[in-house]
C-alpha cells in the first residue's frame, strides 16, 4: 500500500471535455454560453469543496460538488473522482431538489449482481475502478430535470502514512472549467503538537500563490485555497481554468519521547517514530530479472536505477547482485564490502549487464538468499545489521521450477523469518498475486513499477523507503489482561523517517491507562523501555480543538484491522482464508467501509432513470471475474460435453465471455492468409496451438478486408514429443519419428501414452495430451462448388484450468482473470450500436456494442451482445496482433 495520502479532485463538467478528476459529464455536443463562463452546454458548477479533517494521522475526507440544470431539458450529470488506493470510502449521497438518495453499503455478493445486471443492460452503473499508479475512481450518474440541482457528497477515511519524515496529502487539481465557488480546506489537529506545514502548487502562479492560506500553531493546523473566478482564469478574458497540476500538504509533528500512546473509548492507537538513532549497516543482496523480455528499455531504466542505488552505498554496507535469465550469474560468490574499489568495479558491471534467455526466477532467488544465509552464518558481515533481498522481474518464470506455490514453499523455508523479502513486478506480464504473497509470508511487500519513462526513479524511490534501516526486531508489547483485537506488533525492520503505528481496543472500557513495553535492536545495542499513558491526558488534548470527527480512534483501529487482515488473506488460502475474509467483512459492514469485501449500492430515483449503482473496490493485480472464450461456431456435437473455456472460429472471431457479469467483449484478427498465429503456448505443460489462415478461393472485389480462416492447425507437447496436425482433409498424429494419419470420414477412438484422440465422422475431433487441458476441433464444411468459400477449421479448448497461470497466446492469455468497466455510453454512427468508454489492463478504448452469432446450442444461431473492441483487439490484448505470427505451426 502507498505511504501517503492521495486525493484526485474532478469537477463536475461535460463528457465531452477531457478530465481525470470530478466531472460532470453531458452527452450533448460542446456549446458554451457567450455571457455566462460558468455555463457549459446548460450545465453550471455551483460550487465545489473538499474538506479534509485530520485527526492524529487519521484523515476523514468529505467532497461536495452541486451542478445546476439551465438547460431546457433534462441532462444526463456524472459524478467522478479518484481516490487513493489505501483510502475506504465510508458513505456516498446524491441529492436533488431538496431530496437524498444515499449509497448503503453490502456484502459483495449481495450487491454484485444488481450493478452486473445494470451493466448488461448497457447502462453505466457507479462503481470504483482502478484508475492510475494511486488511484482509484469512484463514478455515478443520475439525469436531472430542466432548472434542477444535484448535490453530490462522498466520504472517504485513511491513516497518513509517514514516509522521509513527513506526512503527506497530495490532491490534483484540473476542473477545466470556471467553478463559482471552489474551495480546499485541510484542518488538522495534532495531540503531539505540529512542527512544520507546507502547502504547494504545481500549477499555483505568483496570483495564485497568495490564495494559499497556512496557518499552525501547537496541536493545529489549518491551510485553505479558495480563488476567485478571475484567479482560476488563464488570462483576464480567458474562460479556460487555470487550475491545472498538484496541490500538496505536509506535515510533521513533535517527538520528544519515541512514542505517543493515545486512548479515547476503550480504545487506543500507539504511534512509534524513534528520531537520532544512528543508522545500521545494511546487507543488500540485488536479484535482478536479465531474461529476453527484460531487452530495450526496461533493463536500460534497470541498469540507470542500480547505478544510482551504488551512489547511496555506504562503507559499512555490504551487497551483491544475481543475475536471472536461463541461467543463473553471479557478480562476486559472495556479499561484498562497499568499498570505493568495490564500487567502481559493481558500477562496471552494472554497465555490462545485458539480457539473455528464459525466465529461471526460482534459482535466482533461492542464490541470493542462500549467499545471504551464509554471510550470516560465516559471520562475513556485522552482527547488528539490516539483511533485506530485492528482486526485480518482468515475467514469470519458466525455467527450473516454475509452480509459484512450490516456489513460495522453497522461499519461505529458506529465509525463516529472518530478513525481509522485497518484489518489485515490471509492467503487466508478473504475476503479481504470487510476488504479492511471497513478499508478504517473508516480512517484505511487492511494488509495481510502471512502465514508463521514469520506471528508473520509480525503482530508486522504493529502495530510498526501505534504505535506511534504524531498528530491527521491533516488538511493542501490552498487558495481555487489559488488551484484545491487537492490530500488528512485531516489525523486522523500523525506517528512517517512517512510524510504527499499532492500535487494540482495551478489555474494560473504563480503563484509562496503558502500559508499553517496547523493544528494538539498534545499530550500537538494545531499544528497551517502558511507557505509560493516562486516557485523561488525551482527552486535555481534545478540549479546545474543534476538529475531532467521531469515535476517531476506534474507526483507526478498524481501519488498521481490516487493512491488515485483507493482507494476511493474500497469503492465506482455505479455512484460513475464510475466516480472515469473513472478520474483515464483519468490520467492513459494521463501520461502514467499502473495501474489497464489500460494495456501496446506490439506489437511484426511478423517475430520473431507473437504475441502480454499485461501487466496488478493485485489488491490485487481482482480476475479479472468471473469463470464458468463445466464438460464433456450428452447431457440431453433444453439448452435454464440459464447458468450452475458449474458442476461436470462423473469420476469425473471438468473444471473450465474462458470466459473472451476464456481458461480453469481442474482437477479430485481421491478417493475411499464410499467416500463422500462436493461440495457445504453456511453458510448464509444454503444449502449444498455432493455426495458420486461409483465405478464399478468390478475392472478394466488393470487400475491404478479405475473409480469412483457419486452414490447419498444430497442436504440440514438447515434453511427450507428440505433434498434431489437423487441416480440412486429414489428421496426421506425430510422435517421436512415427507418424499415424486419418481422414474425417473415419470414426476412432485411439488411446496411448499421453494422448486420447477421439474423431466423430465428418464432425469433430477430441483429445487430450498428458494432463493438460483438452481440444476440440471442429471441422466446417461448405459446398465444394461454392465460388468463394473453402473449407475451414475452429479451435476449442475444455478444462482451462489444468493449463499453468504462464499460459499465453491469443487465446491462452484470457485463461487468466481479467476485469473490465464500461463507461460514457452514448450514440455511436449506427443508431442500433452505442459507443463507450471501455476500461481495460489500464488502457481506455474505445467500443462499439454489437453482436456475434453464437452456434452453440442452436444450428441457426444466437445473437450474443458483446462490447466490440476495434483494430484487431488492440489493447485488450497484450501487444499488438502481429506479435503473435510465427514462423510454423511447430
Amino acid at each position: 500500500m502507498e505511504n501517503h495520502l492521495l486525493l484526485y479532485i474532478l469537477l463536475l463538467i461535460p463528457a465531452f471535455a477531457s478530465s481525470d478528476f470530478f466531472v460532470t459529464r453531458v452527452r450533448n455536443i460542446k456549446k458554451r454560453n457567450a455571457d455566462n463562463d460558468l455555463v457549459v452546454n446548460g450545465i453550471e458548477i455551483s460550487s465545489m469543496k473538499i474538506d479534509s479533517k485530520i485527526t492524529s494521522r487519521f484523515a476523514h475526507n468529505v467532497i461536495t460538488s452541486q451542478a445546476v440544470n439551465r438547460g431546457n431539458v433534462h441532462k444526463e450529470v456524472f459524478f467522478d473522482v479518484d481516490l487513493p488506493k489505501t483510502a475506504f470510502i465510508t458513505n456516498f449521497s446524491m441529492t436533488i431538489d431538496g431530496v437524498t438518495y444515499p449509497g448503503t453499503i453490502k456484502e459483495k455478493e449481495a450487491a454484485k449482481k444488481q450493478y452486473e445486471k445494470a451493466v448488461s443492460r448497457g447502462e453505466t452503473a457507479g462503481l470504483v475502478k482502478a484508475s492510475g499508479r494511486k488511484t482509484e475512481k469512484f463514478t455515478v450518474s443520475v439525469n436531472i430535470e430542466a432548472a434542477s440541482k444535484v448535490t453530490f457528497e462522498l466520504t472517504y477515511e485513511e491513516l497518513l502514512k509517514r514516509q522521509f519524515g513527513r506526512y503527506e496529502m497530495f490532491i490534483k487539481v484540473k476542473p477545466k472549467q470556471l467553478v463559482k465557488d471552489f474551495e480546499i480546506e485541510v484542518n488538522i489537529f495534532e495531540p503531539q503538537g505540529i512542527t512544520e506545514l507546507e502547502a504547494e502548487g504545481t500549477f499555483i502562479t505568483n496570483e495564485l500563490q497568495n490564495t494559499i492560506k497556512k496557518t499552525f500553531s501547537e496541536k493545529k493546523g489549518h491551510i485553505s485555497f479558495k480563488p476567485t473566478l478571475d484567479q482560476q482564469r488563464t488570462c483576464a478574458n480567458c474562460s479556460q481554468s487555470a487550475l491545472d497540476g498538484d496541490f500538496t500538504v505536509r506535515y510533521d509533528v513533535k517527538r520528544t519521547t519515541p512514542d505517543n500512546l493515545q486512548i479515547v473509548n476503550g480504545y487506543f492507537v500507539h504511534f512509534f517514530a524513534p528520531t537520532n538513532l544512528p543508522k545500521l549497516s545494511r546487507n543488500v543482496v540485488f536479484v535482478i530479472d536479465i531474461s529476453g523480455s527484460m531487452s530495450g528499455r526496461e533493463i536500460e531504466q534497470t541498469r540507470e536505477a542500480l547505478l544510482k542505488i551504488l551512489d547511496d552505498m555506504k562503507e559499512e554496507d555490504f551487497f551483491n547482485f544475481i543475475l536471472f535469465g536461463s541461467e543463473v550469474h553471479t557478480w562476486k560468490e559472495m556479499l561484498i564490502q562497499a568499498t570505493p574499489e568495490n564500487l567502481d568495479e559493481a558500477r562496471k558491471f552494472v554497465r555490462d549487464i545485458d539480457t539473455r534467455g528464459a525466465t529461471n526466477l526460482y534459482g535466482g532467488i533461492m542464490r541470493g538468499i542462500d549467499m545471504l544465509n551464509a554471510a550470516h552464518e560465516q559471520n562475513l558481515v556485522p552482527k547488528r545489521s539490516a539483511s533485506i533481498v530485492i528482486m526485480l522481474t518482468d515475467g514469470q518464470p519458466n525455467v527450473g521450477i516454475s509452480n509459484t506455490q512450490e516456489i513460495q514453499a522453497h522461499v519461505k523455508k529458506a529465509i525463516e523469518g529472518k530478513y525481509p523479502l522485497y518484489n518489485l513486478g515490471f509492467g503487466y506480464s508478473v504475476d503479481y498475486n504470487f510476488l504479492e504473497k511471497m513478499a508478504l509470508e517473508n516480512k517484505g511487500l511487492a511494488r509495481r513499477i510502471y512502465p514508463d519513462s521514469d520506471a528508473a526513479l520509480q525503482l530508486q524511490g522504493f529502495y530510498e523507503e526501505v534504505s535506511n534501516p534504524m531498528l530491527t526486531d521491533v516488538e511493542l508489547n501490552y498487558p495481555e489482561n487489559e488488551i484484545s483485537d491487537l492490530t500488528r506488533n512485531s516489525f523486522k525492520h523500523f525506517y528512517d523517517g517512517s512510524e510504527i503505528v499499532v492500535a487494540g481496543r482495551l478489555i474494560d472500557n473504563n480503563q484509562n491507562h496503558l502500559t508499553a513495553d517496547v523493544r528494538g535492536e539498534g545499530a550500537n545495542d538494545a531499544l528497551s523501555y517502558t511507557t505509560q499513558h493516562d486516557a485523561e491526558e488525551t482527552a486535555k488534548a481534545f478540549q479546545e480543538q474543534e476538529y475531532i470527527f467521531g469515535e476517531y480512534i476506534e474507526r483507526l483501529w478498524a481501519y488498521l484491522t481490516i487493512e491488515q487482515l485483507l493482507e494476511k488473506r493474500i497469503a492465506a488460502s482455505g479455512e484460513e482464508k475464510e475466516n480472515l475474509t469473513a472478520e474483515a467483512l464483519d468490520l467492513s459492514l459494521k463501520y461502514k467501509f467499502v473495501t474489497p469485501v464489500t460494495s456501496m449500492v446506490v439506489t437511484k430515483p426511478e423517475d430520473y432513470d431507473n437504475k441502480d449503482g454499485i461501487a466496488d473496490k478493485p485489488i491490485e493485480g487481482i482480476g475479479i471475474f472468471t473469463i470464458v472464450l468463445y466464438v460464433s461456431i456450428q452447431y457440431y456435437t453433444d453439448w452435454s460435453q464440459p464447458t468450452w473455456h475458449t474458442s476461436v472460429d470462423g473469420d476469425p472471431h473471438f468473444i471473450i465471455s465474462v458470466p459473472e457479469k451476464e456481458d461480453a467483449i469481442c474482437f477479430n484478427i485481421n491478417e493475411n492468409p499464410g499467416a500463422v498465429l500462436n493461440l495457445i503456448t504453456d511453458p510448464v505443460t509444454g503444449i502449444t496451438v498455432n493455426g495458420e489462415l486461409i483465405g478464399d478461393k478468390r478475392a472478394n472485389s466488393d470487400a475491404k478486408i478479405q475473409n480469412s480462416y483457419f486452414g490447419k492447425l498444430g497442436i504440440a507437447n514438447k515434453y511427450l514429443d507428440l505433434k498434431l496436425t489437423v487441416t480440412p482433409e486429414k489428421i496426421t498424429i506425430q510422435n517421436g519419428n512415427k507418424k499415424t494419419g486419418f481422414t474425417w470420414l473415419d470414426s476412432v477412438t485411439l488411446q496411448q501414452e499421453g494422448l486420447t484422440l477421439i474423431i466423430n465422422r465428418k464432425r469433430n475431433v477430441v483429445l487430450t495430451m498428458g494432463s493438460g487441458a483438452s481440444f476440440v476441433i471442429v471441422l466446417h464444411q461448405v459446398w465444394k462448388k461454392h465460388p468463394l468459400h473453402q473449407d475451414f477449421l475452429g479451435l476449442y479448448t475444455l478444462e482451462s484450468d489444468k493449463l499453468s497461470e504462464q499460459t499465453h497466446g491469443l487465446l491462452g492469455q484470457f485463461f487468466h482473470p481479467i476485469d473490465f468497466t464500461i463507461l460514457e455510453i452514448h450514440p455511436g454512427s449506427d443508431p442500433k450500436k452505442p459507443d463507450a468508454t471501455m476500461i481495460v489492463k489500464n488502457n481506455e478504448l474505445t467500443v462499439t456494442r454489437g453482436w456475434q452469432r453464437d452456434y452453440r446450442i442452436d444450428p441457426r444461431g444466437v445473437d450474443i451482445p458483446c462490447w466490440f473492441v476495434h483494430n484487431n483487439g488492440a489493447g485488450l490484448i497484450d501487444g499488438v496482433h502481429t506479435d503473435y505470427i510465427v514462423s510454423s505451426l511447430f
